[in-house]
């Protein structure tokens, strides 16, 4: 099997200017998921997906490949992932003559992943053949089912017709198990994107991930910044060693 890694990293964020450069813990924070897919034990090839010579530049100095650019006109807020993914396949196929068979997605806003529950995610899809894609997400502290809506009159009611208005007042443990897609390991088929169009396909392998915080708020990096500090991160741990 040929795995690579992808890390998809636009220089255009909102939310927090400058935020895949942006330093936690002394560190880029795509430096996190750049040394999570060098730690890999089954990752082959790390390449980043960028508009930003900048970012391109920080992502080679921690070990990342960066053989072409993203076009400005894929790299907005309303760009989608197969947009950039679209285009990753065809610089691959156009420059190297094949593709690997999976692409593994590590979004650099949920930096703190461990390279063994990543390599845990590949085992699992490489044994479902059958699965088109595989998504990470953790369970939800608080069921979605037990949370309202309002109707035109003022009256609240629930999600789900399932459950009546005293039904939603019971324990979260009598409501079906709903999970929280987090960007902590999101693996794809290169193959079935060019052969369907489709990202993920209709088979989506579920993969439960760690609880994790995704940061796209200033107050969210404040939050890693004391995550890090106290969970003696392995990737924090690496690059203080290898870039001191």
């Amino acid at each position: 099997m040929h795995i690579m890694a992808i890390i998809p990293a636009r220089s255009g964020s909102k939310g927090v200017p400058g935020k895949n450069v942006r330093h936690l813990g002394g560190y880029p924070l795509i430096a996190y998921s750049v040394i999570a897919a060098r730690l890999s034990a089954k990752i082959e090839r790390t390449i980043v997906s960028t508009d930003s010579e900048e970012i391109a530049e920080i992502s080679r100095k921690y070990g990342a490949e960066t053989p072409f650019l993203r076009p400005a006109e894929l790299a907005q807020d309303y760009s989608t992932d197969i947009d950039y993914m679209r285009h990753a396949i065809q610089c691959l196929e156009d420059n190297e003559g094949s593709l690997p068979d999976y692409l593994v997605q590590l979004r650099p806003t949920t930096p703190l992943r461990s390279p063994q529950v990543v390599d845990a995610a590949i085992t699992e899809i490489i044994k479902r053949q059958e699965a088109t894609s595989l998504r990470s997400a953790h369970p939800a502290s608080e069921s979605p089912f037990k949370w309202f809506q309002i109707d035109n009159f003022g009256y609240f009611k629930g999600l789900s017709a399932g459950f009546n208005n005293d039904d939603l007042n019971n324990p979260r443990q009598g409501f079906p198990d709903v999970y929280i897609p987090d960007g902590y390991v999101d693996i794809v088929k290169p193959d079935f994107i060019d052969s369907s169009g489709s990202l993920y396909g209709p088979s989506m392998l579920g993969f439960i991930s760690p609880v994790c915080t995704e940061v796209d708020t200033l107050h969210e990096f404040e939050l890693l910044e004391y995550e890090l500090r106290h969970s003696h991160s392995l990737l924090w741990e690496y690059l203080k060693t290898q870039y001191p």
